[in-house]
């Protein structure tokens, strides 16, 4: 039994430690975003952000994922599926990025393979932000839950994400 005290009231009991991943403020996001937004061969690039409905039993927690880019080199109509940018995703068609080996899991990440290692760089430093967890709080708070967020120079644009 641990003995400890919350606001000066003592607590008694076992405390079981939660596994939230600590947050960080949108200073620390503020630059990774300008990064892209500043960069001319940027577009636009989003994700989605949710808390799923049910999840095999798991806790539902509230999570953002499937960052992706458009660049002006990219297909005008390429669909944001074929435009990912992070740790599971294939090399972007235009950023380039590693290959992945999927033959057994965890995944062997290969290096880089492509023509603009330092755009890939920083378009995968803002998805690995969005996707750790860590800036969960500072998302929520801007862009809701159950949403798709897209981001121009021009604007953000935020609509509803339906998902079962």
């Amino acid at each position: 039994m641990s003995h400890t005290s919350f606001l000066g009231i003592p607590v008694e009991g076992r405390i079981t430690p939660g596994d939230r991943v600590p947050q960080r403020p949108l200073s620390e996001l503020q630059p990774l975003v300008r990064a892209l937004v500043d960069d001319d061969a940027v577009v636009e690039f989003g994700w989605k952000q949710y808390t799923p409905y049910f999840n095999d039993g798991e806790a539902c927690v509230f999570d953002a994922w499937g960052f992706w880019v458009r660049t002006t080199a990219d297909r005008a109509d390429a669909g944001v599926e074929d435009l990912g940018v992070g740790e599971y995703d294939e090399p972007h068609p235009t950023l380039g990025g590693p290959r992945l080996d999927r033959g057994q899991y965890p995944y062997t990440e290969h290096p880089y393979e492509g023509d603009d290692p330092e755009r890939y760089g920083r378009a995968r430093a803002l998805a690995d932000a969005v996707g750790s967890g860590a800036f969960d709080d500072v998302l929520l708070e801007a862009f809701g839950d159950h949403a798709t967020v897209r981001v121009r120079r021009t604007g953000i644009t935020v609509e509803f994400y339906d998902h079962d």
